[in-house]
């Protein structure tokens, strides 16, 4: 089963390795590629929001499960997805791979001192990358014209930082453009990137518990958690629909 829909979402059956696979051969061939990164909150998000369900629907080429809620809900329906794939990995994956081509990259999101330490760790550890554009995500400019800048620029990759949907919402106009380069959201990744925001210890990746991490070290996240257990009912309610 290539696809398997988790509340609408229709996450794909691949591991990271087969995603890297596929994701290199789109690179080669210069195609159009837009990569979601979902976890529950954007499922849930995706069920309130019409315009956005749509953009998962029908713009994005990829959606991988980001989040261990996602490959549990998937199982819980099941239709088992292989692992989880966060966008964290992937854009450090896709980092790697810049810097050994020397390509392309246009970065927009996060606060200014944010972006500005993204752009100093690249310059000091990944030389080879040609960063044709990096801007804060406080812009004011509709998006159709930010997304005009960003394929003026010509890039091989683009990375939005700017949070759901509205980082979904650029890229779409782009995919649609036919802006011949791999564009994925990433949400907070900049903030671990540059270091400004610390990513759980091993020990709760491996456990699976980087939310609670994430939470123990950021009271404040308590009321989007709350999105948890409304995704778990949800999917009974699904699973119990589907019978």
């Amino acid at each position: 089963m290539d696809k398997v829909n988790v509340l609408g979402v229709n996450f794909d059956n691949k591991t990271f390795d087969q995603f890297q696979n596929e994701f290199v051969k789109r690179l080669n061939d210069h195609e159009s590629t837009f990569i979601v990164t979902a976890n529950p909150e954007i499922v849930m998000a995706a069920n309130e929001n019409p315009e956005f369900m749509k953009i998962l629907q029908q713009d994005a080429d990829y959606i991988t499960a980001d989040g261990i809620g996602i490959v549990k809900a998937a199982k819980m329906l099941g239709e088992p997805l292989p692992e989880r794939v966060t966008g964290y990995d992937l854009f450090l994956w896709f980092m790697k791979i810049a810097n050994e081509r020397g390509l392309r990259v246009y970065l927009i999101g996060a606060k200014p001192e944010v972006i500005h330490a993204v752009q100093a760790k690249i310059a000091k550890n990944y030389k080879n990358i040609n960063l044709v554009g990096a801007e804060d995500g406080y812009f004011r400019q509709d998006l159709n014209l930010i997304a005009h800048r960003i394929a003026k620029a010509q890039p091989d990759m683009v990375f939005a930082a700017l949070g759901f949907p509205k980082q979904e919402k650029l890229l779409a106009i782009l995919r649609r453009n036919l802006t011949p380069a791999i564009m994925m959201g990433v949400g907070g990744s900049f903030d671990v990137f540059s270091g400004q925001v610390k990513r759980a210890p091993e020990i709760f990746q491996k456990t699976h518990l980087e939310w609670f991490y994430r939470l123990i070290t950021n009271p404040t996240r308590f009321k989007r958690m709350m999105v948890l257990p409304k995704f778990v009912v949800r999917v009974h309610q699904f699973k119990r629909g589907n019978k």
